[in-house]
């Protein structure tokens, strides 16, 4: 049987939605992690950053990305952690979130 589901920038943000800070128990896309999303055929790339540089479950998190994004039918995923710009909450997540 054939997938023959296209990767789109969109879909791969909805397959991210799946992904939560273990921390925070929201997902990665609700809480601004996610800076850019590329998708060039099968292969993806993903620029995210952490709530914290020093986030003890950042390893975690890239391999949950990685394995929820290849099960969505990507052949290959490349994900680049960033601190710049450091992540802020938005307004309305700030809101959200109670603070």
């Amino acid at each position: 049987m054939c997938d023959f589901t296209m990767l789109t920038k969109e879909s791969i943000m909805e397959t991210l939605k799946k992904c939560n800070d273990p921390e925070i128990q929201m997902d990665i896309v609700t809480l601004e992690l996610i800076y850019e999303v590329k998708v060039d055929n099968d292969e993806v790339y993903i620029k995210m950053t952490f709530t914290t540089p020093m986030c003890p479950y950042g390893p975690m998190l890239i391999e949950d990305v990685k394995a929820k994004v290849l099960a969505s039918g990507a052949k290959a995923v490349e994900v680049e952690v960033v601190f710049e710009p450091p992540w802020q909450p938005s307004e309305d997540l700030r809101a959200m979130m109670g603070v």
